[in-house]
This record gives C-alpha cells, sequence and structure tokens, in this order.
C-alpha cells in the first residue's frame, strides 16, 4: 500500500467538502495552475459526510473568489492557516450574482454577441442561475 504525504501547510488555505470530480474545476476557475507556490488536489478522498470528495491545499495566503468556490462547491469550506494553524474556517453562501464565472449557453444571447459581462443570477434555493439577460441556465 502506497503512503500519500502531503505537507502540512504553514499559510494559506484548506478547500474542504469539495463534491468529488469538482476539485479540477475550481482549481481551473480559479487559475490555481497560475501561482508561484505549492497547490495540492486530492480527490476521492475518504468523507464521513459523504462517500468521497475533493480537497485542495494552497500554500500561499493568496486572494480566492469565495464566489467561484461556492458556485461549484456550495458547501465547502475554506480554512484559513496562518503560522500551522487554522485561524478562521468559512463556511460559503451562494453567491446572489456571478459574473464572468460561466458563459451563457445560448448562442444567441447578447453577452455571447457583445462585448460585455456574462452575468448570471441565482434565482431559486436549489442553485440555480440564470442568464441576466436571457434568462438561460447556467449548465
Amino acid at each position: 500500500m502506497a503512503i500519500l504525504n502531503i505537507d502540512s501547510i504553514e499559510n494559506g488555505y484548506v478547500i474542504d467538502h469539495i463534491p468529488a470530480g469538482k476539485g479540477m474545476a475550481i482549481y481551473n476557475y480559479l487559475s490555481l495552475d497560475k501561482l508561484d507556490c505549492q497547490v495540492a488536489i486530492i480527490t476521492n478522498a475518504k468523507s464521513q459526510k459523504n462517500t468521497v470528495k475533493d480537497i485542495i491545499k494552497i500554500n500561499e495566503l493568496v486572494d480566492l473568489d469565495m464566489d467561484i468556490i461556492s458556485f461549484v462547491a456550495p458547501n465547502a469550506t475554506v480554512n484559513v492557516i496562518k503560522n500551522s494553524q487554522r485561524i478562521d474556517k468559512k463556511k460559503l453562501d451562494m453567491p446572489k450574482q456571478i459574473k464572468n464565472i460561466v458563459k451563457c449557453p445560448n448562442p444567441r444571447c447578447i453577452c455571447n454577441n457583445e462585448d460585455i459581462d456574462h452575468i448570471f443570477k441565482l434565482t431559486d434555493s436549489k442553485g440555480t442561475y440564470r442568464c441576466l439577460y436571457c434568462e438561460t441556465m447556467a449548465l
């Protein structure tokens, strides 16, 4: 059996409770590949609440767009680590509006044909986002 060894974080973040398979989406949306620090993505980790989950560890305190994280993984938590100690645990709320995170799937929508922002509004408690301009549901 192989041993998985991921160093502890001195200063940075642990994004936890990401649904299995969504960790790479958060990694890509946040452009974590452009950071000069260590970033670990753990997929299919055992979880007590769910059967499996993804976890992202970022070994530096950088600006994170919490709206992106909560859009992709509404039940995720973000642990803030300083001096190797968790100083804060943020439970995220779904943003009322997202901007330029996803594109409208409607090819005729004005935001796909003009140089304007792709804006989606949260329309219900189930996490449905609809385009501000054409009401098409975000995928």
